[in-house]
């Protein structure tokens, strides 16, 4: 089927600046693969099912064969240099829009650099939690630390596409404001500089801010069941929630996203056990990609076969026309992103 579109990609970090060593290179694929720490002495992170992907699209688009050693795609890239390597990597990955949580602009590239390498669009996702660190550097004492995080968080809402949140768990009504005030001075006490907040207070404090911006809200937690109160408390006040879960989830995330009218869950790279659990209209497509430009290849991949299987089959059964399958692969690939995050109106 070849009428998917380009993909928005509703969540990615961007990628690392500068020429990339082995094992440099070797770490973030880990972090792809799962793994938390170095390969043990004699393998390497390209056995893994990342790094099988990797190899299976990325080295045509540097000019070279499918499947190649590792150590001649890594030395192709050097040959390339980082600049050109990622260029060649993102415009071939068929994503068109990219919505980029810019929490690390020191070590990874900010939307516009995003946009330019991938010639397209890229909007910035405000990470809560990066926010209130950045605040917390410029500040002394709770009262000011507040007063300035919601300046900050206002300010914001008025450039960014929407908020991120790393929230565990939060109820149905904010905490009180002696709650947070009493949180905040535990955290400013033992926190170092640029640390984001670690206080499940302030969490649910931020996130129930920047629901009253309006803007849309990504949750990024392990558990999404865990935030069933607050998906309950927040129906019918004007914004839009997006469940970002953890891996094994996007299936609970989508019955959520069903039960709510004002939810919506991503599928990350396999859309076939969501797309049974929820409207179509309710789902959107990311790569989670962070560091390499290949993760977006490889995600951009993954998802666009799945969604060709998945409609296909359904055509294959008589579930629907044709005309319909692309219909529906459109929505979750882009056109349900760019109602959500009103992308038309920001483009415009």
């Amino acid at each position: 089927m070849n009428g998917i579109p380009p993909l928005v990609d509703q969540y990615s970090r961007g990628t690392a600046r500068g020429e990339l060593g082995l094992g440099t290179f070797e770490s973030h694929l880990g972090e792809a693969a799962g793994a938390a720490g170095p390969a043990p002495p004699g393998t390497t992170f390209f056995d893994s099912r990342a790094g099988l992907a990797v190899r299976r699209w990325c080295p045509p688009l540097l000019g070279l064969e499918a499947h190649c050693a590792p150590v001649r795609y890594l030395a192709r890239r050097r040959e390339l240099g980082a600049y050109r390597a990622g260029n060649l990597l993102l415009r071939g990955a068929g994503i068109g829009t990219f919505l980029l949580d810019a929490a690390d602009p020191a070590a990874l590239t900010s939307p516009a650099e995003l946009a330019r390498a991938a010639g397209g669009r890229a909007h910035e996702v405000v990470r809560l939690e990066a926010l209130a660190g950045r605040v917390a550097d410029a500040c002394d004492g709770a009262g000011s630390f507040l007063a300035l995080t919601a300046e900050a968080l206002y300010d914001a809402a008025g450039s960014a596409t929407a908020f991120a949140s790393g929230v565990v768990s939060c109820d149905g009504s904010p905490p009180g404001a002696a709650e947070v005030c009493r949180a905040a001075s535990r955290w400013l006490r033992r926190r170092r500089p640029g640390e984001p907040p670690d206080e499940p207070v302030l969490a649910r404090h931020l996130l129930w801010t920047a629901v009253a911006t309006g803007l849309p809200v990504q949750l990024h937690g392990p558990r999404t069941e865990d935030l069933t109160g607050f998906l309950r408390a927040t129906a019918g006040l004007g914004v839009d929630l997006i469940l970002l879960p953890g891996p094994g989830q996007h299936r609970g995330a989508a019955r959520l996203a069903a039960a709510f009218p004002h939810v919506y869950a991503d599928v990350g790279t396999r859309p076939e056990e969501p797309l049974r659990e929820a409207p179509f209209g309710k789902l959107l497509f990311s790569t989670g990609a962070r560091a390499l430009a290949e993760l977006y290849v490889v995600a951009a991949r993954l998802f666009v076969r799945a969604m060709e299987r998945l409609i296909g089959d359904w055509v294959a059964d008589g579930w629907c026309r044709r005309a319909e399958a692309g219909r529906i692969a459109a929505l979750v690939a882009a056109g349900t992103a760019r109602r959500v995050y009103r992308l038309d109106a920001a483009a415009g």
